[in-house]
Formats: structure tokens, sequence, C-alpha cells
């Protein structure tokens, strides 16, 4: 209110000031006593601007700190009611809760920055001219470094990695080897590419997973051994007693100089045969162990999915006509082209083709569906489900342990082939099962 009284005072004082001047003209008053109002009417004129902005002033000034972050300003109250009053606890009241925002927000700022900092797996974020934003200590500690200024400095540490963090996309992942002075480390290195105010980065994590990975290995190397020791020791121990057996009898009767009976010679050709046909199931078990050791390197290529289900149908189509089998195919967008090595993809889906047809044998409703086509991440999925019986949960586990087969008749090496084909293909191989409603086997390539 009072500003509205001053302003008022100002201006009714300021056309009075104009009213005598005008009198003192229009009568020639004189000059001094006209020049002397003149005076007063600009006097009084830069009186009343001044008066005028000094509220817009205050004002200014107020938007000029908070525009500096500048929270520690208060404004003189008196609690005399007036409005300049009131107009100076609502600028205090804005400024303290600007204030206490601001401390709020540092507050946040520091503890995730903390815990940033002192998280076990590697962080880095940098932008796209490669100026690193942030990068904790446990990445620090990875990489043997003191300071990272731009990511093209990680190319002195590692090439591979340098290349992996260049190249890799939303969802991307790579398993890296580098030195460290405590010893190999095997990293595995996520990437997530972000966008924030504008601003391209990519937040990239690391972590060691050498002690996981020896583990697996050794849990990997006991499975193989039980493996291998069983086999070997089912086919060794007839074989050794079926030859300690006939060397007895032989030598029996170099001792006793007699002849051997016509019916021992043929129970001896009826043992060495079994010892035979043992020995050639061993190569035999050897050799597809040896296939699981030397899978080729995959030589890549673009490969229309739909030609791959055509050849895959004419393959199977009289195995499939002779059991009853209905087979579905569904691809979308129809011209899907997956880049990989044809032959190998080819491998891995007869074997799973075959263990679909082996799995509807017995099922009232024989139906196999192949279906292709772009997830949500943008992978490419291929996708073998059948109406089978299923697969038992103890041995849904299991299935791709080298030599591990649910079938009457089986090597047990098709899908461990098939899953170490997928990894060097940098994807994965997965299946989903319930007893009595069949199998979906998921074939998943990265974009």
């Amino acid at each position: 209110m009072d500003y509205k009284v001053g302003l008022m005072g100002r201006i009714v004082l300021l056309t009075l000031s104009l009213f005598i001047l005008s009198y003192a003209i229009l009568n020639n008053s004189g000059v001094f006593i006209t020049s002397l109002f003149i005076i007063m009417v600009l006097a009084q004129l830069i009186f009343l601007v001044n008066y005028a902005e000094g509220s817009f002033k205050k004002v200014r000034q107020f938007l000029d700190n908070i525009k500096q972050n500048n929270y520690a300003t208060v404004y003189p109250v008196k609690f005399d009611g007036t409005e300049t009053d009131d107009l100076h606890i609502e600028f205090n009241a804005i400024l303290s809760k600007l204030k206490e925002d601001q401390a709020e927000k540092e507050a946040n700022y520091q503890y995730f920055r903390s815990v940033f900092q002192h998280l076990s797996i590697g962080l880095i974020t940098f932008e796209e001219d490669g100026s690193i934003q942030i990068l904790n200590t446990a990445a620090k500690r990875m990489l043997s470094i003191d300071q990272l200024i731009n990511i093209r400095e990680i190319e002195q540490v590692n090439k591979e990695l340098h290349n992996a963090l260049q190249s890799l996309r939303t969802g991307g992942s790579e398993l890296i080897k580098i030195a460290h002075p405590d010893g190999i480390m095997q990293l595995s290195v996520y990437v997530i590419e972000l966008v924030m105010r504008g601003v391209k980065f990519k937040l990239v994590s690391l972590q060691n997973i050498q002690s996981e990975l020896e583990e697996k290995e050794m849990e990997a190397w006991q499975n193989l051994v039980r493996v291998l020791t069983h086999e070997i020791m089912n086919s060794i121990a007839p074989i050794s007693s079926l030859a300690a057996t006939i060397k007895t009898d032989i030598q029996h009767h170099v001792d006793t100089h007699t002849d051997v009976p016509y019916s021992d010679v043929e129970d001896y050709l009826m043992g060495i045969s079994t010892i035979e046909k043992r020995s050639e199931g061993l190569i035999t078990f050897v050799s597809d162990f040896r296939s699981l050791a030397h899978i080729p390197v995959p030589k890549f290529s673009a490969v229309r999915i739909q030609e791959l289900f055509d050849q895959l149908s004419v393959l199977f189509q009289h195995q499939i006509e002779q059991a009853g089998i209905r087979c579905h195919k569904n691809i979308n967008p129809q011209e899907l082209l997956l880049f990989a090595d044809r032959s190998l993809i080819e491998q891995v889906m007869i074997n799973i083709i075959q263990n679909a047809i082996h799995a509807v044998e017995d099922a009232e409703d024989k139906l196999i569906q192949l279906d292709a086509f772009i997830d949500e991440a943008g992978k490419i999925i291929i996708e073998v489900s059948d109406t089978g019986k299923g697969i038992e949960e103890e041995a849904l586990g299991k299935i791709f342990i080298p030599f591990f087969t649910t079938k009457r008749k089986g090597s047990g090496i098709g899908l461990s082939l098939s899953k170490q084909i997928m990894r060097r293909h940098k994807g994965n191989i997965q299946v989903k099962s319930t007893v009595g409603k069949g199998s979906t086997f998921k074939l998943i390539f990265n974009a």
C-alpha cells in the first residue's frame, strides 16, 4: 500500500507543479520564477522515475541472484505491513526454498557419486568425442590407470577393449582378456547408449569374471572327466574281462598241449568280434568328442531365412510325412536376412528339428513350428517349437552337457555342438519346456 501511496503522491505533486508552471508562463511571472518551477518539475519527474524503478530493480536483482545460483541474499523485513515488506518476505521464502532444493540436489549427487565410485563393477561414461565424464575406482583398478581424459587412451591398455568400446551399441556385450599386474583378467564388457540434455554418451560396465570362469571351467572339466570315465570304463571293463577269459582258455590249451575244440573256437571268434565292435564304439565315441573340440571358425555371409527354412523342409520332408507330422513356418518380415555361417546354422537347425521329430513321435497332435522374427531389442530370433512330451525339469539343465541324452539312441553331442556353434556366432541358444505340452528351442542372434 505504501508504494501506491508514494507513487500517487508524487504524481499529484508533479501535476500540481506542472499546473503552477503553466500558470507562471501564461502570466509572465518572470524568468526566475519560471526557471525555478521548470527545475522543480524536472527534479520531480526524475524522482518519480527512480521511485517507480525501485521495485523493478529489486525484482531484477532477485532474478539475477536466482540465475547465478546465489541464494544467500536476505532482504530486510520490518513487519510493518507495507507492500515492500510483503515483497521482501516472498523473496526470502523463494530463495530459502531454492537454497534447500540446491542442498538436497547436491546431497543426492554426492550420494550417487559415492555409490558410483565404490561399486565393485567398473563404470565409465564418455561422450561422442571420447571425453570421459565419470571413471570410478573399480575401472581404474581393472585398467591399472590413475586417470583417463579420453577413451582413446584405453588403446594403450588394450586395443581389443578400445575397439569393443567404440563399436558396441546398446545392449552389446563382449568378453575381453587383458593383462593385469595381478594376473590375466577376463572382463565382461557391457555398453548402453544414452542421451541427456541433447548430449549423447555411452555408459560402459566392466566386470572381472575370471574367478567365475575358472570355477565354471573346473566344473566343466569335472563333468567331462566324469562322463569320459563312465563311458570308457563301461566299455573297457567288459572288453578287459572278455579278453582275460579268452587268454586264460587259450593259455590252458597251450600249457596242456591239447587241441582246441570247434565249439571253443566259435566262442573265441564271438568274443573277439564283441571286442572289435566295442572297440569301434569307443573309436566313435572319441571321434564325437573330438568334433566338440574342433568346431570350425564361422564363415559369415548373408543368409535368407526363407531359403534356409525351405531347404530344411526338403531335407526332412520324407521323414515328416512318414511320421504324420505337420510343419508350419512363419517369417516376419518375409525377407529377413541373417548374417551367419550357413552350413553351421543348418547343422544347428538339423539337430533341433531332429530332436523335435523324436519328441512328437507319441504325441496325439504332431506339430513342429518354425518361427523367425526380430524382437524388441533388435535381435534376430529363430524358434523351433513342438507339441511333444516335453523335457523333465531335472534333465532341462543338463541337455547342453556333452554326451548327456534323454533318447534311447543318440550320442548326446548334438545340442552341445549347437551351443558352441551359437557362441561362435556371438549368440545363444535357450530352451523352454513343459512336460506334456512340448518344447521351444530359441536361437538368439545379436544384431
